[in-house]
């Protein structure tokens, strides 16, 4: 705010000194004398010529109009004058040379710089009072939530320019805050049921050792004893598998939260975001990007959420192919659209192809590539909680891969 002040301040001065430069300049100009007494003196020669006998009165400047009679005085320099032929005889024309009034030029000029300089400065008054003042007010906030200060909600602005902006950094604030306190909760329930199932393991696996104990150091003689005991450890231990197997699921389903919000969109808003950044994106890679013609249709499902799992699979064609080229194209089926996303350059092993959609699970061609094994493990629990399906296919060195969104 201070540098743009000192800006204001500077610029105010540097108008001054062009005021005061300028004037100077008009005031040590000559503006020259008022040329137009020639133009008179051509239409009195024209006049003459055609037989008329012109009348000073009529002209500004043109003082007399006199012809030759012999008199000496006839080129008297008591005037300026010339001296014309026409029709015959000479004519002497007298005039006063008018000057040209500097007056009017300073204030044609005075003004014009007067106004250029008010739209300036009440252009940086504009910025500085709607642009300027709110962005000061915002610019620590992004800090404070980096730094999880996240209960304090921005004031609101009815700045055409940050009204949107700010709120989408309170609903931002919001988001976050919400994600803290899953994320507190999720904590806290992951704790309470390991404590809980670690006590349930605790007997049977106390059970099992107790009877290896019993079998290893030979106490049980009868046969049929030291088979009961040997059913009696499998049963335990397949209650510990179970435990483990519910710590697994648990976890499984929990570790991710997000929210869907089911409506009905067009295809075209989906398909429209994903080429106009994709086009420009590829062409700096030097991808081809090939799109087919389709026809527009109503889809159920989120919007956001589709578009997110187009994203990723996207980035995957580019980051898993081979640069050649990715092609976007439709079909359909029953109630469903198909939208498939194919790349060059497969190099995953097909046999690989049902465990890509698992959790933390990544395929062999990976190696040396960022990823956590995520990516499409979210895509598909996103569309199967739209109603919809994800899929893949090798052919041909290919990799296609299909989302299945529902129709409305």
């Amino acid at each position: 705010m201070k540098r743009f002040d000192r800006l204001t301040v500077v610029f105010v001065l540097l108008t001054a000194a062009v005021f005061a430069a300028v004037n100077i300049f008009l005031v040590k100009t000559d503006l020259g004398e008022d040329k137009s007494y020639r133009v008179e003196i051509n239409r009195i020669v024209k006049q003459l010529e055609q037989g008329e006998k012109p009348d000073a009165d009529d002209f500004e400047q043109v003082t007399q109009i006199r012809e030759y009679d012999g008199a000496g005085d006839f080129y008297k320099a008591d005037s300026e004058y010339v001296i014309v032929e026409a029709s015959g005889s000479l004519w002497r024309i007298s005039y006063e040379q008018k000057k040209t009034s500097k007056t009017g030029v300073y204030v044609s000029v005075n003004i014009g710089l007067g106004a250029l300089t008010l739209m300036l400065l009440a252009v940086m008054l504009y910025t500085r009072r709607s642009v300027i003042r709110p962005f000061q007010k915002l610019k620590d906030y992004p800090v404070e939530l980096s730094k999880g200060n996240l209960t304090e909600p921005l004031k609101e602005n009815r700045s055409k320019n940050f009204g949107r902006f700010i709120w989408g950094l309170d609903m931002l604030r919001n988001k976050l805050e919400d994600n803290r306190k899953r994320e507190y909760e999720h904590a806290r329930k992951e704790k309470t049921m390991l404590l809980s199932l670690s006590h349930d393991i605790k007997t049977p696996l106390a059970a099992i050792k107790l009877s290896a104990q019993a079998l290893s150091k030979g106490i049980y003689k009868d046969p049929e004893k030291q088979i009961s005991t040997a059913k009696s450890i499998s049963a335990n231990a397949d209650e510990i598998e179970k435990y483990v197997g519910e710590i697994i699921r648990k976890t499984e389903n929990d570790f991710l939260s997000y929210e869907i919000s089911i409506s009905q969109f067009y295809l075209s808003q989906t398909v429209d975001h994903l080429k106009e950044y994709y086009s420009e994106k590829l062409s700096v890679l030097g991808i081809r990007f090939e799109t087919e013609s389709f026809t527009d249709c109503l889809l159920s499902g989120d919007p956001e959420r589709l578009t997110e799992v187009l994203q990723n699979v996207m980035e995957n064609a580019v980051k898993y192919g081979d640069g050649g080229s990715i092609r976007l194209s439709f079909g359909e089926e029953e109630n469903f659209r198909l939208i498939t996303v194919t790349n060059t350059g497969c190099t995953l092993p097909e046999e690989e192809l049902d465990t890509i959609f698992d959790s933390f699970r990544r395929g062999s061609n990976a190696a040396g590539k960022e990823g956590s094994g995520l990516g499409l493990y979210i895509c598909r629990r996103l569309m199967h909680d739209m109603g919809g399906e994800i899929f893949a296919e090798i052919s041909g060195g290919d990799m296609a891969m299909t989302v299945v969104a529902a129709k409305a």
